[in-house]
């Protein structure tokens, strides 16, 4: 599978402290540059405005200030300039979305995660302050609410109560700098439109394809993996349940290669793990142990289906057109990995640990041990297998299996097409009427091209960044 690109996003109820952490030299062990398209009053009118703004809703909750963007950086990013990386990144964003940013590039401390804070403001600064002036005395209670009547603010002695105000006719009784909230922000789309724009700018620098990132589709056949912060108390947990998707992405790649229809992969994934996941969370809670239980169970369904359906003969072609015969040979070369891969599995395996449980007895240690290596080797040569798998197309530019047979379906269903309009035209002819015109190659070969393209990677553009070493 094609390694995924990490963008993520989080609310701010502290916007003032959050910029002072990420921009802190003292604070951040390796913090390469900063950049602000605002200054500091600009963020500290916004956190005031917000919390007046939160103040007089009434609303439950915390206020929330900003916004902020992690995103993660291949670590080929570390050869270009660091502040020319972080201003070209944060500009990007003001220029398609126009509200103000700060931002940092960091290296977590062992310096394996390269990546880029990005706050930004779900407000706008308004052309000209929009001031009202009380034309008559208002009033406000202790929450900041604003009420109709002095009574309202009034205790029982006659005076008004502590933490009650009044504004008099003619003063002000509020000002707002900035717009109301964005509510693209809040929404889903906006954050896979992120997602999206930041992996193509981030492959745009990548020089090789084979490097480049994509944006995990929750629609496709495979899990996601988690990614593991520093200190994260859960890390074990994550490694494991990241092992387990791994094993059912393979298992995925594998069941495409055999020839499952992908429908019925997605279904399996959708009854057997997403709607058994939900159900033991709304009785039991999270439990890992049991997702990791729910993954294997149904990674043994598409095993057993994998051995149930079989791998289909080789595909044929009666005509010779280069452009399937292209993918035709990489799905031959995939399909003879996967039999060579279900050999190691459904046979020799098997076999290795029959012997070893019928190799009993004080004097058979040796053998023992010679079975118990062969197994482990086996066993390490099906993994090692089976991560080499997308490797094969991704060599032909297609991200991952998914993908290449999506597109190789499309392709076999436009070669059929054109092999019975063939075979009618011939038809025709032997019964000596007056047939059209025969299907011409030439249109085909056009289409599959345009689905190669499709079905592949883009190819890397031109570098912007300068290189240079910090």
């Amino acid at each position: 599978m094609a390694r995924h690109s990490f963008i993520q996003m989080s609310k701010l109820p502290n916007v003032k402290g959050r910029i002072s952490y990420i921009t802190s030299h003292a604070r951040q062990e390796n913090l390469y540059a900063t950049y602000r398209t605002a200054d500091n009053a600009f963020w500290n009118n916004l956190a005031r405005e917000s919390r007046q703004e939160f103040q007089r809703s009434g609303a439950e909750g915390k206020c929330i200030e900003a916004r902020e963007l992690i995103i993660a950086l291949p670590e080929v990013y570390t050869q270009y300039e660091p502040q020319q990386v972080l201003e070209d990144f944060t500009d990007e964003f003001r220029r398609r979305y126009g509200v103000e940013c700060v931002s940092a590039l960091h290296h977590n401390k062992r310096k394996t995660n390269y990546h880029i804070h990005l706050i930004f403001s779900e407000r706008k600064l308004l052309p000209e302050p929009d001031v009202k002036i009380a034309t008559r005395s208002v009033f406000f209670d202790e929450t900041g609410k604003r009420v109709r009547t002095k009574k309202e603010i009034t205790g029982e002695d006659g005076q008004i109560r502590k933490g009650c105000t009044i504004i008099k006719k003619g003063e002000v009784y509020e000002s707002h700098l900035f717009t109301v909230k964005d509510d693209r922000f809040k929404r889903e789309p906006f954050l896979r439109e992120v997602k999206e724009d930041y992996t193509n700018l981030i492959n745009l620098h990548i020089e090789n394809p084979e490097q480049h990132l994509k944006v995990f589709d929750k629609n496709s056949v495979y899990l996601p993996t988690k990614k593991i912060g520093k200190n994260n108390p859960k890390a074990e947990e994550i490694a494991a349940d990241n092992a387990t998707r791994q094993e059912w992405n393979r298992t995925a790649d594998m069941a495409l290669v055999s020839g499952i229809e992908e429908a019925k992969i997605l279904e399996i994934k959708q009854t057997e793990i997403h709607d058994k996941v939900s159900q033991s969370i709304k009785s039991e809670g999270w439990l890992p142990n049991l997702f990791r239980r729910i993954v294997n169970k149904a990674k043994d369904i598409l095993q057993n289906l994998i051995r149930e359906y079989g791998i289909p003969p080789k595909p044929t072609l009666d005509i010779d057109m280069t452009e399937f015969c292209t993918m035709r040979n990489l799905m031959i070369r995939v399909q003879d990995e996967a039999r060579g891969i279900r050999n190691l599995q459904d046979n020799i395996l098997p076999k290795l640990k029959t012997q070893l449980a019928e190799t009993t007895g004080i004097f058979k240690g040796k053998e023992r041990k010679a079975l118990t290596e062969q197994i482990q080797q086996t066993e390490q040569e099906i993994d090692r297998r089976l991560d080499k798998l997308p490797d094969i197309l991704r060599e032909d530019g297609y991200p991952d299996v998914q993908a290449f047979m999506a597109t190789y379906r499309e392709a076999e269903a436009v070669v059929e097409q054109y092999n019975r309009d063939l075979a009618e035209w011939e038809r025709q002819v032997k019964q000596k009427s007056r047939p059209p015109r025969p299907p011409e190659k030439e249109s085909v070969r056009n289409r599959l091209r345009q689905l190669q393209e499709q079905g592949r990677q883009q190819k890397p553009r031109k570098k912007s960044f300068d290189r240079g070493s910090r």
